[in-house]
């Protein structure tokens, strides 16, 4: 008896998609692996809002785990820099403490089987003695290497923030180009007014009467109102009058201008890193507040309230002239 033999069922060989489908980006990058037809007519062809390509993450985004891995690592060569005898002092303090410990093993195995034995117990007063210094010494550098470890642990942590800081990005001017505050290190010192758009704006209005003064010590304004607002930057006024009194009036809208030139972007990230700041330092997170920056990107001073335009003129050398740099070095490259 013979069975007719059946046509075995192929997969086909295309698929017919609807003609809109047809336009979708690849899902993924990688390889696809081939799907047997069973196992593609079992799960079947699905498309989401999900599979829609997302846009990129800023690549100096503080989120970014490459960000974060980098700013880490850096920080931990600019501890090494800044700290260069911390990781000595460490390794000493290890080595004394092994060698204590040892010292204190010894006097154990030492005075246990003489306080067992009378005839050794005249020596038990010095074995004693000895145990009690390598203990104490155990105790020194066990202190000494935790306060070493916690203090370099607190300046990568804060050295992590201002690389993460570094990363964040700025526009230069009105349309200008979009640039980390990375590219600001050694050419200006960068003031942070963070706030509501009225604090800024008074903020704004309490730095007119030293704008020549800020500008000779590269100082650059970063205003950031936090409630969304603008704030009402007047940067020049209509005056009546004519000569000197209007150049005077254009010279100061120009230097205004040219000192809060800079504009946030990407202020999700913005206020995000000014969270953690706030709440590291106990402030709470609605309070206005300034920042105030080294020519090398490290955090100068911080605080809450209007920044103190007067304390900086006092304090930072001027960029450029013969006391260009005379106070570098006493409070960092301030």
């Amino acid at each position: 008896m013979t069975m007719a033999a059946r046509p075995i069922p192929s997969c086909p060989a295309t698929v017919s998609l609807p003609a809109p489908l047809l336009f979708l980006p690849p899902i993924s990058r990688k390889p696809s692996v081939a799907l047997s037809c069973s196992s593609r007519a079992r799960r079947g062809a699905r498309y989401s809002a999900a599979n829609k390509p997302s846009p990129p993450p800023p690549s100096g985004a503080p989120g970014n785990e490459l960000s974060g891995g980098s700013s880490s690592s850096m920080a931990k060569i600019r501890s090494e820099v800044l700290s260069p005898f911390r990781s000595v002092r460490m390794f000493f303090y290890l080595a004394f403490m092994a060698s204590a410990g040892l010292g204190s093993l010894i006097a154990l195995t030492q005075l246990l089987p003489a306080l067992g034995n009378p005839a050794r117990a005249a020596g038990v007063p010095e074995t004693l003695k000895g145990l009690g210094i390598d203990v104490a010494a155990v105790a020194v550098f066990a202190f000494l290497y935790s306060r070493d470890r916690k203090a370099s642990d607190a300046q990568v942590a804060r050295l992590t923030r201002e690389e993460n800081l570094s990363r964040l990005k700025l526009r230069v001017g009105d349309g200008g180009r979009v640039v980390p505050l990375s590219e600001l290190r050694g050419s200006a010192r960068l003031v942070i007014v963070a706030g509501p758009a009225e604090f800024v704006a008074e903020s704004f209005r309490r730095s007119r009467p030293f704008l020549r003064d800020l500008m000779e010590r590269g100082v650059l304004v970063l205003p950031f109102p936090t409630d969304g607002n603008a704030p009402a930057l007047e940067f020049g006024e209509e005056g009546d009058g004519e000569g000197e009194a209007e150049a005077e009036d254009e010279e100061v809208a120009r230097k205004s201008r040219r000192l809060w030139q800079l504009t946030p972007v990407y202020t999700s990230e913005w206020a995000k890193w000014l969270a953690e700041q706030k709440k590291m330092a106990n402030v709470t997170p609605d309070s206005p507040v300034y920042l105030s920056l080294r020519m090398d990107g490290r955090v100068r001073g911080s605080g809450v309230g209007y920044p103190p335009w007067q304390a900086f003129v006092a304090q930072l050398p001027q960029v450029k002239g013969m006391w260009s740099g005379l106070f570098d070095g006493m409070d960092g490259r301030v």
